[in-house]
């Protein structure tokens, strides 16, 4: 599916996605990544299953004020341990994180999505 911003700017923006893959500004990602406003960054988290604390610790040092976890093709919550440090976690699917993601953005919030692609 391709998603158009209602206004261009400066900020990143999550313009297609479909399966095993995201684009932020056109540029297509086929493994898993964080998004925020200003930066993409590349996530080393393979699937869902290997996710660990320390995952969840470098998403709580971006300091944004809602995280989206898009847990893969369907919504799966990771154990509560996990997360258990990080305030503002919000979990769903990815297609459900990318648009979550840009409406927030639009809105000017503080927000990161944490996709898992795989």
């Amino acid at each position: 599916m391709k998603l158009h911003a209602a206004t261009a700017g400066a900020y990143n923006l999550i313009t297609a996605y479909g399966e095993g893959y995201v684009a932020v500004n056109g540029q297509r990602h086929e493994s898993s990544l964080i998004v925020t406003p200003e930066q993409v960054l590349r996530w080393d988290v393979v699937a869902f299953e290997n996710l660990t604390a320390e995952h969840f610790e470098k998403l709580k040092e971006l300091n944004a004020e809602i995280i989206l976890l898009g847990s893969g093709a369907r919504q799966r919550f990771p154990h509560p341990s996990l997360a258990a440090s990080l305030a503002g976690l919000e979990v769903m699917d990815v297609k459900a994180a990318c648009r979550t993601y840009n409406i927030l953005v639009a809105e000017g919030r503080k927000v990161a999505a944490a996709l898992l692609l795989r």
